[in-house]
């Protein structure tokens, strides 16, 4: 039965022959039986012809099938072709053109339909028409089924209507969080990729370091390149949990009990890291200026990175003998971060273009951290040689 529904959904135009070939057979066996003289006879065929034809071809082409029934009608009309089961199709087409058809073809199949019952009474009055009242109410049996099929055609024109809006909405959502969708994934990747930077970049680093300076002093100082090795080590874990933490927020399952995961860095840890770069051979001056106070835990971690970024850019760009400078003050409504150094500096591109050929993707991370916040970061040559960055990160309520 549901291949029989399918079927017939799918070819609407050879149900509704079949529709058609049925009145035709009917309105034939009016055509015969009723009493007409023999030219109305002859002239009724092709009129009851053009109406089950209407009805075959109705919804191909609803505004021409409903000029075809109007012309139709005025052929009975002016042939004295009387009300014939042909006639059925006038509600079939007033139907089709209020459903399908467009605003005009449905107006006029409106007035049509409030009209041929009007017309067929006054060229053929029946018996019960000599009084108001019964043609009255005669009129009124034989308009309300025009009516009624043009109000079903425009009340379904009206429900396809709000079906396809829901259907356009339902789309246009879907393709919005598919958007919405793309976008936090872009933005994730990009936070984990600034993340696995930092993280990289600065504790290799240090490890880089670390090694160089005992493989110099292995045979002179073991004691020095114990405590390097040391390091490193101490270093590889950190590096090792952060990156743990890291690829935990990428895992779809179930959260790990795993220990070594380790909360985001805030502002606090700075003093370790400029521990940890001391220990590295880099000298830095860090001073505290203003009362330290709750931060948010976004403008905590920016603060952190750019710090780490900073000293690892000056341990990479800034040659020998180079010394660094950390200032973190707290204003009333901003944090402020200056990181300086005496060095070499960096090269032009690597501050004006945001990176050159796979290079300045840490100043890259450190604008877009700032950006993030809502704050302003600037980067450059330092008078007097060296380097420095200074940032304006706003502080927000915590709440």
């Amino acid at each position: 039965m549901q291949r029989l529904y399918d079927f017939l959904r799918r070819h609407p135009t050879g149900l509704d022959s079949f529709w058609a070939v049925l009145l035709f057979g009917f309105s034939l066996l009016w055509v015969f039986k009723a009493p007409m003289h023999s030219m109305p006879r002859l002239l009724a065929v092709p009129v009851v012809l053009a109406l089950c034809a209407a009805v075959a071809l109705r919804r191909r082409a609803p505004e021409k099938v409903l000029l075809l029934v109007t012309v139709c009608g005025l052929a009975q009309v002016a042939l004295d072709v009387s009300v014939n089961p042909a006639d059925f199709a006038m509600l079939v087409v007033a139907y089709t053109a209020a459903a399908q058809g467009d605003r005009r073809a449905s107006r006029c199949a409106l007035a049509a339909a409030l009209a041929a019952p009007v017309i067929a009474m006054l060229r053929w009055p029946g018996p019960d028409h000599r009084t108001s009242v019964g043609w009255a109410i005669s009129l009124a049996f034989t308009t309300i089924p025009f009516i009624l099929a043009w109000v079903l055609g425009d009340s379904v024109r009206t429900r396809r209507a709000y079906y396809a809006q829901l259907e356009e909405r339902a789309a246009r959502l879907e393709k919005e969080r598919e958007a919405q969708a793309k976008v936090a994934v872009a933005a994730e990747r990009a936070r984990i990729a600034r993340e696995l930077h930092d993280v990289v970049a600065h504790n290799v680093s240090v490890m880089v370091v670390q090694a160089d300076g005992a493989a110099y002093v292995m045979d002179a100082a073991p004691e020095q390149a114990r405590q390097a090795l040391e390091t490193i080590s101490g270093t590889g874990r950190q590096a090792l949990a952060e990156m743990r933490r890291l690829l935990g927020v990428l895992r779809s399952g179930a959260p790990s009990d795993d220990s070594d995961y380790v909360p985001q860095p805030d502002v606090e840890q700075i003093d370790d890291l400029v521990e940890q770069v001391r220990g590295a051979g880099l000298p830095v001056d860090f001073k505290i200026v203003g009362s330290p106070r709750p931060l948010p835990s976004g403008v905590e971690l920016t603060a952190y990175r750019i710090v780490q970024e900073a000293l690892t850019n000056t341990r990479k760009h800034g040659g020998p003998d180079v010394g660094a400078s950390v200032r973190l003050t707290y204003f009333d409504d901003g944090l402020g971060l200056l990181v300086e150094d005496d060095g070499r500096g960096a090269q032009r591109e690597m501050y004006e273009d945001g990176g050159a050929d796979g290079q300045g993707h840490g100043l890259i991370g450190m604008r877009e951290r700032v950006g993030m916040v809502g704050g302003t970061l600037d980067a450059g040559p330092r008078p007097g040689g060296g380097f420095r960055i200074s940032a304006l990160l706003p502080l927000k309520p915590t709440g």
